[in-house]
């Protein structure tokens, strides 16, 4: 969550420490004490000031404030940290409040699970703290100059121009979701019983907005390439342009029948654009100046504390020490308590390297993999045998499967990102490629085996299915590692436009980003193309993929689909691979 608010620095700092002190005795852990002010004046420390409060069991509060990376006169922040015990991990809440030179004042709100232990788990949907619905009401926050709610507002005819003007704002940052009412349906009753369950996972990610009636004519009038109705509700990104037809694509639209199929899955796919616009959107100037927040060991931090009495007294504690026999037992109790906080510290720089420690493992055993793969089919052969080898698998392709005319080295060089050449080590059915599955850790087969196992049988109208799916295989497990680490710079269509240098190419003609309108909106076509995901992913353990990898033409035309979930589980899910789904253009 990122808003501003009217707020001066200080009352906002004292209004989130409020909250977040009685969020904590509620939930029955102690309150931290107040924290000083920060020094900011000629003589000010040229660090931030920190500190690491332990609030109970595994219970740890760290708070630090200071000026901004650009120096003390661009601005100062507070920023504060919890960290909380939860299954499998532990759960972390980031609340940072910076203010520049001039501007308003900046908050950012952000809930994390970071997951413990050596195997590598898929981690699920972090809820929206209740801190942000307390929160965003006593701060007045704003995202531009319009305000953000907690809720849904309906929106009367009157209201219509001051909503498009939000809409077009080139300041907006967070979506606005906009919701129609069915005709002949009471607005009060499908507001608290649809509209309000939908945006539940909302507030601070979007704002959201019921047109009744009356405001719904005129806004569809206004908007006529982005309209809403019928209760359907769209999710207008930022940058909205009202005379292009072509804009309107980019913002989706959730239609009625689906929020009456399933709310609680509704909510979730409607949530799912925001969260990642808040993940992946740049941070303001003031927050981006906010430094690191980095905790000193437990040694340092009792070494700073006791420097002042240490310098001051040192020859009367001596004398003390002599007269008195020494202290040896608090000595004791304090190499006891030193003892313990640095264990406390080690738990926690393992938990912050947890997840990066499995994704690089996970990244280290696929290179392993390649390699090894790379070994056994080319073996130590010299360059000429190599090239030897893949001329003559072009020629055997030509004379099989017709895919390159006679002599094969021409075709190839004019359609290189089909790949008619067998690969070392790429398998020549789907039986081998359904037991090879293993190879690609970012993507995880969750459909029906026999579906791919049947292309097997139809070899002879086509047989480089299996290694054209095995290309889009091995391009979605790269892709997939470069966006967990938010290096893709796009989706896998633009991925494969913009292959980087070497990663495997799949020809973007052959990757499809989703189905058309009539399909989607087609009850039965719709839903074969619901295919299974873990539950993490979506509740009904069913999610819509669109997006499929062209790998066979024809009557045929068998297809690969996916849910590019990347931006969430880190994962991408392949529910289907086989003959071509029904549509208009199969039997």
């Amino acid at each position: 969550m990122t808003v501003t608010t009217a707020l001066a620095h200080p009352e906002a700092v004292a209004l989130a420490d409020e909250q977040l002190a009685a969020w904590l005795k509620q939930e029955g852990f102690e309150e931290p004490p107040p924290a000083g002010p920060a020094p900011l004046g000629p003589g000010a420390a040229a660090g931030p000031a920190t500190e690491r409060l332990r609030l109970g069991e595994r219970v740890l509060f760290d708070r630090d404030q200071g000026p901004l990376r650009d120096g003390p006169g661009a601005g100062r922040y507070d920023r504060r940290r919890l960290r909380t015990p939860a299954p499998h991990g532990t759960q972390q809440l980031t609340l940072t409040v910076a203010t520049g030179a001039d501007g308003p004042t900046w908050v950012r709100l952000e809930a994390e699970t970071h997951s413990t232990g050596t195997g590598v788990r898929t981690p699920c949907r972090v809820p929206v703290p209740e801190l942000a619905r307390s929160l965003l009401p006593l701060l007045d926050a704003t995202d531009g100059p319009a305000a953000v709610h907690t809720g849904p507002r309906v929106i009367t005819a009157d209201e219509v121009d001051a909503l498009i003007d939000e809409l077009c704002d080139p300041e907006r940052r967070l979506p606005v979701v906009v919701a129609s009412v069915p005709v002949n349906v009471p607005l009060d009753g499908w507001v608290h019983d649809v509209v309000a369950p939908l945006c539940r996972q909302l507030p601070g990610l979007a704002t959201a907005y019921v047109l009744d009636p009356g405001a719904r004519t005129g806004f569809n009038v206004a908007l006529e390439y982005h309209t809403v109705y019928g209760g359907a509700v769209r999710t207008y990104l930022p940058e909205v342009d009202p005379a292009s037809r072509q804009d309107s694509a980019r913002h989706p639209v959730l239609a009625r029948g689906r929020i009456e199929e399933d709310l609680r899955r509704a909510a979730g796919l409607l949530a799912r654009e925001p969260r990642r616009l808040a993940a992946d959107q740049p941070l303001p100037p003031p927050l981006a100046a906010v430094p690191v927040l980095r905790v000193p060991p437990p040694q340092l931090r009792r070494a700073a504390e006791r420097t002042t009495g240490r310098t001051a007294g040192n020859a009367a504690d001596g004398a003390a020490d002599r007269t008195a026999g020494g202290r040896g037992p608090e000595r004791a109790a304090a190499r006891a308590d030193l003892t313990a906080l640095a264990r406390e510290e080690q738990q926690d720089r393992a938990e912050q390297q947890a997840r990066a420690d499995e994704l690089e493992r996970v990244r280290h055993t696929l290179r392993l993999e390649r390699r090894d793969h790379r070994e056994r089919g080319q073996g130590r052969d010299s360059r000429d045998i190599r090239e030897g080898r893949l001329r003559s698998g072009a020629r055997a392709l030509t004379g099989r499967h017709c895919l390159a005319p006679a002599g094969g080295g021409p075709a190839l060089g004019a359609h290189p990102a089909v790949r008619p050449v067998a690969r070392p080590g790429a398998p020549d059915t789907f039986s081998e490629l359904m037991a090879r599955l293993g190879e690609f850790p970012l993507v995880t087969f969750t459909g029906d085996q026999k579906t791919a196992l049947a292309l097997d049988g139809l070899q002879c109208t086509g047989a480089g299915w299996a290694r054209l799916a095995w290309d889009g295989l091995t391009a979605l497990q790269e892709y997939a590692e470069a966006a967990v680490r938010g290096a893709a710079g796009g989706d896998f269509k633009q991925w494969c436009e913009r292959t980087p240098e070497g990663c495997r190419r799949f020809p973007p003609r052959k990757a499809v980003r989703g189905e058309s309108r009539t399909v989607f909106s087609h009850t039965k076509w719709k839903r074969e193309r619901m295919l299974p995901v873990p539950e993490c992913v979506d509740a009904s353990r069913r999610a819509f993929m669109g997006a499929h990898l062209r790998i066979g033409g024809g009557r045929t035309a068998p297809r690969l689909h996916y849910l590019d979930d990347c931006s969430g589980s880190g994962r991408i899910y392949v529910g289907y691979i086989g003959l071509h789904l029904t549509n208009t253009r199969t039997n």
